[in-house]
């Protein structure tokens, strides 16, 4: 928009359609400016959000967390069969935020979204409960015999188990894009409490997630595996119950950003308008040149033009073939768009190689909940000198002790004291946080690499305390030296895993922050895939080595030190990727990535602000 002065030096040289097309973005400012005033409630409302996402996360992760033990011993499934459905089950929900991002951006919103998921979740978790307190719910309990055979499960009980995995997939999609976004939603984007506000809540919603997992990894898992099934299930059930009651009772002081239309259909408008336009040339000066309309009841941030992608910028180009209507807006929206939609896309476009490099990162985490939980099945875990083992599974609760004890010193601490050297709002940019979090990663995997090859150096040359079942010699080794580098996961976690939510968020349009939140997940899907990958390549290759199969179920004969070396490898070359799609990143608004603007008006420069 022009400064007055500016305006009223070159009214008079102005053309007629120059003046109705200024006319028009005002009346469009004018609508926006005249829509009601949102009441935001900041932290007032967080004790609702918050409160039923930490009820949420330990209803779903108290019953997912054992979920493995409950269908190889109360169903009396395979290894084989179990682990396939809890692959198939994972997969389904981290891709099924997908679905539940796009039907809550263009239908339903986020209130009535995350209303209707976490219901779901209840049912889910109640059918799951059911299966556990109701005998002919499931198998006979399973008795020794010679065969080793046990009675399965039948298909009436089967289906009745999936039924109660289906609704917590459909609770899953509505929750996991939607309750990050719901909670920014109440917190004014334009002030500057409202942004710290936003800042923070991503590190608390981070917080509470951990805690969840951390009781549902113990005391929920403790009581599933020692005290009762039917019990240990039905307090997630209740867990998520109350959730759904805290949920509710704070709906009146809600901000519910209703859906405004597929944000989908925007993104494909404009890459089918630029393709049809493919030949015209570039416009000089595209930020003055192009088509702008800005729709009065958009919810989206106004945003300047940058000169990146510049080959959308053809779907904004106006031939004598466009049609426009008295409103300003395009007569087909299927042959002219608006630089606010193309500037849109280029929001999206940018994002998508950061996101690639999160597959590659998270890739560290899928380790620490797998191998590394090996490794401490083959190391010393007696507590002191008593004869009580702690469980192997349990040492994952370090990296998260880890990240709940650094979280609220970051916050309060650490973002404050570089807010004030820096003069940033959050103290580092949200790329340099990811970017911190990234070569911390590749530090875990390294510490990882010494540590496995010191536990088997101990175990191959020094006595050991017994046999492992299907694995091997349990090394004298203390698992306690496996803490540090589940601590140094937590850390990871703390800056990379909260940057990238944050990212996806802070970058995407305000009609597509579901859709963003669900990049997260998608990404962790990928990690699991490719990791899976990873370790079908590490079998075949290193079968025909010398050395033999790096990844043996016997890690003492194996080379698992090798695996975590080839990650750490692999993560200093995402790094190195990272850090160049950082370089070339621009922030979503940041006016400063375009050009100086000038206008030539009858051969006179006339010098503009930018928009």
């Amino acid at each position: 928009m022009l400064f007055s002065k500016q305006r009223k030096k070159m009214d008079d040289r102005m053309n007629k359609s120059d003046k109705e097309a200024m006319e028009k973005e005002e009346k469009a400012t004018v609508a926006t400016n005249d829509e009601p005033e949102i009441n935001y409630r900041g932290w007032k409302a967080m004790p609702f959000i918050i409160g039923n996402e930490t009820f949420e996360k330990l209803g779903a992760i108290g019953t997912l967390a054992n979920l493995l033990i409950y269908l190889t011993t109360v169903f009396n499934l395979k290894s084989i069969t179990a682990a396939t459905m809890i692959n198939v089950f994972n997969g389904t929900t981290n891709f099924g935020t997908l679905v539940g991002a796009f039907l809550c951006d263009t239908y339903f919103g986020r209130y009535k979204t995350l209303g209707f998921a976490t219901a779901a979740s209840f049912l889910g978790l109640l059918a799951i409960q059911l299966t556990a307190a109701i005998p002919e719910l499931h198998p006979h309990r399973c008795a020794a015999k010679e065969s080793g055979e046990c009675e399965g499960p039948t298909t009436g009980q089967l289906a009745f188990l999936l039924m109660g995995l289906g609704l917590m997939i459909v609770g899953a999609g509505g929750v996991r894009p939607c309750n990050l976004a719901f909670g920014v939603d109440q917190f004014n984007p334009k002030t500057e409490a409202g942004k710290r506000g936003i800042d923070s809540f991503f590190n608390w919603y981070f917080f509470t997630f951990t805690f969840a997992q951390m009781v549902s990894l113990t005391l929920i898992v403790y009581i599933q595996s020692n005290v009762s099934w039917a019990i240990g299930l039905g307090i997630p059930a209740t867990l998520m119950f109350i959730a759904c009651v805290v949920y509710f009772v704070g709906s009146k002081i809600y901000v519910k950003v209703k859906a405004t239309g597929s944000p989908m259909t925007s993104v494909a408008q404009v890459i089918v308008v630029a393709i049809k336009k493919r030949k015209l040339k570039p416009v000089e000066q595209p930020w003055l040149s192009l088509f702008k309309y800005f729709p009065p009841k958009s919810i989206n941030s106004k945003l300047p033009y940058t000169d990146q992608f510049r080959f959308l910028d053809k779907a904004a180009i106006v031939t004598p073939q466009d049609e426009i209507k008295g409103d300003g807006s395009p007569a087909d929206p299927w042959r002219l768009c608006s630089l606010q939609q193309v500037e849109e896309v280029k929001c999206l476009f940018r994002v998508l190689p950061i996101w690639a490099s999160q597959i590659m990162y998270c890739v560290t985490l899928v380790q620490l909940h797998t191998y590394a939980v090996f490794q401490a099945v083959q190391s010393d875990r007696r507590l002191g000198n008593s004869n009580f083992k702690i469980p192997a599974a349990s040492y994952v609760v370090f990296m998260m002790l880890s990240l709940t004890i650094f979280i609220p010193v970051y916050d309060r601490a650490i973002v404050p004291f570089l807010r004030k050297i820096r003069a940033k709002e959050g103290g580092i940019t949200i790329l340099q946080r990811i970017g911190i979090g990234m070569f911390v990663s590749i530090f875990t995997m390294l510490v990882s690499g010494m540590v496995e090859q010191h536990r088997r150096s101990i175990a191959l040359t020094k006595p050991t305390l017994g046999v492992v079942p299907r694995k091997g010699a349990i090394s004298s080794m203390s698992a306690s030296i496996l803490i540090p580098q589940f601590i140094l996961g937590g850390l990871t976690e703390a800056f990379a895993s909260i940057g990238l939510i944050e990212f996806y968020y802070k970058q995407f349009p305000e009609n597509m922050k579901s859709i963003g939140g669900s990049l997260f997940y998608c990404g962790l899907a990928g990690s699991n895939y490719f990791s899976s990958l990873l370790i079908f390549i590490i079998h075949r290759t290193t079968n025909r080595t010398t050395t033999g199969n790096w990844l043996k179920e016997d890690l003492n004969k194996g080379r698992l030190d090798y695996y975590y070396y080839i990650i750490a490898g692999l993560g200093i070359l995402n790094l190195g990727y990272f850090l160049l799609c950082a370089s070339w990143y621009k922030y979503k608004g940041n006016s400063d990535n375009t050009p100086e603007l000038e206008l030539h008006v009858n051969g006179e420069k006339q010098q503009l602000d930018k928009p």
